[in-house]
């Protein structure tokens, strides 16, 4: 590989560049965000009205994993045509999928007007977000990593990373916005419609810039030396990224699995079942707690970039370690102060949750990106996020509820947060540190193991 493979990019690019990803990212979070927002304020009463409140809250959020379920076939089939065809291309179908999706989800006729097929087209528009959000992850920081300065990768691969808290700021401010100005008959009878039916408009705006930016410089020669290696004379048919992730990165798809344990589950906790919890045996009222999400959130965002710079300094391990280990020992007393029912314990419980889950979340895109070589880094990052999020993100909220109406306590809860954060620990203390990595080499690593001489996994400096 020529060293203009990872040449930084021009300064007047680089910007544009992470500006598409996150405002990419921002959308589809807002769309993915504002379902769970909306499941544990209205939809249980909306599409399943027939049910006791905790129980309907609890279908309301199956419905919410369910597009968890989706994610990994998003991130099979975005992450084979992406490490294919490309990032960008990829990028712009994940968006048009989760836009339509939810836009849709903002007309569909509620239980009252169609009975049963209201929570089961519900469900089939949520399979659509999961689908589409599997593999826009993957494609956005990729796109970024691949195009940034390698000295300052944790902090560009971090800003798309922002667009979760960004995504949770813009659903949680406009549900906000909305439950203060509308009565709650008046919200739970058309008002709810409005943050969805937002996304249309905001999807055009994310077209307009994604559509804009080049493809990734790593990505474009590796497909011109994968091309050039498959024209020539008695040369095999290049393998499918899938079939190479699991034969080359096998151990790295592990790590990343259980990298994302406490990452997903803290940050669900903290920000969807907390609207349950916070409201419904802390006394606080729906407007309280999403403020208090609000705030948060805003320090979320804020932090992230710091998290990532950090990481560039003393490497992706230890921040992401550090993230893990205080995201455990802060769910006691996260619950004790929700338990006072005062706004300001509110906000510090859930802003201190997410600024600890911020050094999870920062160095991930990066530490997940220098895992793989650039021809199976889209399908190799998206499986090991995207899997992990089926039994970690996916049932959490849902998890979090049963455990409370089971024991009406939060302790059970708070063990479920502490176990995931030691399978964490676990997985990121085997892992070896890469943030020395040169992501552009990696393929030659990989290559040059096919025939027994080098692994994918040694450091590259």
């Amino acid at each position: 590989m020529s060293s203009s493979a990872t040449a930084p990019p021009a300064p007047s690019r680089l910007p544009r560049i992470v500006a598409a990803s996150l405002i990419g990212t921002t959308i589809e979070w807002y769309d993915f965000f504002l379902y769970g927002s909306a499941a544990a304020l209205v939809f249980n009463k909306l599409f399943f009205p027939d049910s006791d409140p905790l129980v309907g809250t609890l279908l309301s959020f199956l419905t919410y994993a369910v597009g968890f379920a989706a994610r990994p076939l998003g991130a099979l089939v975005f992450g084979h045509y992406g490490d294919r065809l490309g990032r960008k291309k990829l990028l712009v179908l994940s968006l048009l999928l989760m836009g339509g999706a939810t836009f849709a989800i903002g007309l569909l006729p509620t239980h009252a007007t169609v009975g049963a097929a209201a929570p089961v087209l519900l469900t089939v528009l949520r399979l659509v977000q999961g689908f589409a959000l599997g593999g826009e992850w993957g494609g956005a920081v990729l796109l970024v990593s691949e195009h940034g300065d390698a000295r300052r990768r944790g902090f560009w691969a971090s800003w798309p990373q922002t667009g979760a808290p960004a995504g949770q700021l813009l659903a949680t401010g406009v549900l906000s916005l909305l439950t203060a100005v509308l009565s709650d008959s008046a919200f739970g009878s058309w008002g709810w419609r409005i943050p969805f039916l937002l996304s249309g408009v905001l999807v055009i705006v994310g077209l307009w810039i994604r559509l804009s930016v080049d493809e990734s410089p790593v990505f474009q020669q590796a497909l011109a030396q994968a091309e050039a290696r498959s024209s020539a004379p008695g040369a095999s048919s290049e393998k499918l990224p899938l079939v190479s992730v699991l034969r080359h990165h096998w151990r790295d798809v592990l790590i990343a699995m259980g990298a994302r344990m406490a990452e997903n589950i803290s940050y669900y906790v903290i920000t969807a079942f907390i609207l349950v919890y916070a409201t419904t045996s802390a006394g606080v009222s729906k407007q309280t707690a999403l403020n208090a999400v609000l705030i948060a959130s805003a320090v979320h965002f804020a932090v992230i970039p710091a998290w990532g710079a950090l990481s560039d300094r003393i490497g992706r391990r230890p921040v992401y370690l550090l993230g893990a280990a205080g995201v455990g020992l802060w769910m006691f007393p996260f619950f004790a102060l929700t338990d006072t029912g005062g706004f300001g314990n509110l906000v510090l419980a859930v802003t201190v949750g997410l600024v600890l889950h911020g050094a999870m979340y920062a160095p991930q895109a990066a530490f997940f990106s220098e895992m793989f070589a650039t021809r199976m880094r889209y399908s190799g990052a998206s499986i090991g996020a995207q899997f992990a999020s089926v039994a970690a993100g996916a049932p959490a909220p849902l998890i979090a509820t049963a455990l409370l109406s089971e024991y009406d306590s939060s302790t059970p809860i708070t063990l479920y947060v502490i176990g995931a954060s030691v399978l964490t620990l676990i997985a990121v203390g085997v892992a070896k540190e890469t943030r020395h990595r040169d992501l552009a080499r990696v393929d030659s690593a990989v290559e040059t193991e096919s025939a027994g001489t080098r692994t994918a996994d040694a450091p590259i400096a």
